[in-house]
């Protein structure tokens, strides 16, 4: 067991890095960020930030000798790098893991070995033949195998030869996927520590808009596949031999819960635990990763998650004093600088006592933001 004040290592300087290092600090830790920019909104949370590439071995041996433990933020760290760092402290979640879900190809591979249901895919080369069975696939999605994510590296296609086109000028290992016909989309952040203690946080329930989260509610209060998701999960974080958060997110088809990826880290549908749960995402993260003991049960009160994207920035800062006004509203901006479209700048989440009137409020949000309900 890791005590406070001792201080922890956080690979990576986005979102999901500082809300780790605020609930660090929270706990009475210290933290050091390491990450390239020097910019990075976690680094400017943190106690000490290493301005530096993630395979700068010099900066990692660093990192090693300022922290007792040390997690990541996204699963694009490069694995030789937790690797390393394995050598000198305990990494939480582990580099066999992470290099699992940094590649939709070694992921879906672990998830169909370990018996786990995933929509039909193949994986595929842009220097190879397309093999005849992709036929059977359309219409489909073409997902880049690494580093694409909110709808970046993905490709719509129909047919043989506009795969064959996508498939040439990606450039890149891919993998193709069935499109499904989804009933919904669901997600479920669960944690592991190294005493084999699991808690979780309740499914919650996602809409997409061009591949980006649009909107989340906690929980989804659906309890038969609550217990359905719970139950792939822990065999998931069992077949991983996994030690940290995971998130795991799945589709509905045919009333049956297919896995989407993996996620080994705290994740934008957890956000709304930060203001309606008992332990929030990020605080399962430092208790897993110090060996603190988990929660049995997270309580939480009913909230609605809308995420703030570059895009409303086009025509001036959004009006944050009328939406504060309404009852029940948190707003979270990250720090970020400038608001892209497509960036996520940051997120609302509505919290209440009864769902009539968090659905009411965050209809009214979505209204003063100029958000068309989500599909």
């Amino acid at each position: 067991m890791i005590l406070p004040p001792a201080t922890l290592g956080m690979l990576g300087g986005g979102q999901l890095g500082r809300y780790f290092v605020m609930a660090a600090h929270r706990l009475g830790y210290k933290v050091v960020v390491l990450d390239p920019d020097p910019a990075s909104i976690a680094g400017a949370a943190a106690d000490h930030h290493i301005v530096a590439s993630y395979n700068d071995q010099a900066a990692l041996h660093d990192l090693a000798s300022r922290c007792e433990a040390i997690s990541c933020e996204f699963e694009n760290v490069p694995a030789t790098a937790l690797a390393l760092l394995e050598q000198y402290q305990p990494v939480r979640p582990g580099a066999s893991a992470v290099r699992i879900c940094q590649d939709r190809r070694e992921e879906k591979a672990f998830l169909c070995r370990a018996d786990i249901p995933v929509a039909l895919y193949l994986a595929l080369l842009p220097e190879e033949p397309i093999p005849a069975q992709a036929s059977e696939l359309f219409p489909a999605i073409l997902k880049t195998a690494r580093e694409g994510y909110d709808g970046k590296g993905q490709w719509q296609v129909s047919g043989l030869d506009e795969l064959a086109t996508v498939l040439a000028a990606s450039g890149v290992p891919c993998v193709l996927e069935k499109r499904l016909a989804l009933e919904g989309e669901f997600a479920l952040t669960l944690a592991r520590s190294p005493s084999g203690a699991i808690s979780a946080l309740p499914l919650v329930q996602n809409w997409h808009s061009g591949g980006i989260l649009d909107q989340t509610r906690s929980p989804a209060n659906v309890p038969t596949l609550e217990s359905e998701a719970k139950a792939i999960a822990e065999r998931l974080i069992a077949a991983l031999d996994y030690v940290g958060v995971l998130t795991v997110e799945f589709f509905l088809v045919e009333g049956r819960l297919l896995v989407n990826e993996l996620a080994p880290r705290p994740h934008n549908s957890g956000h709304p635990s930060i203001d309606n749960a008992a332990c929030s995402q990020f605080e399962l993260q430092v208790r897993a990763l110090c060996d603190l003991p988990l929660p049995d049960q997270i309580a939480v009160r009913p909230a609605l998650l809308i995420n703030l994207l570059g895009d409303l920035w086009q025509h001036g800062t959004p009006d944050w004093a009328t939406l504060l006004a309404l009852p029940g509203l948190h707003l979270h901006l990250y720090g970020k600088g400038e608001p892209r479209p497509g960036r996520k700048m940051g997120h609302i989440t509505v919290t209440g006592d009864d769902w009539s009137t968090v659905e009411e409020t965050c209809s009214k949000a979505r209204q003063l933001l100029g958000l068309a309900p989500p599909r």
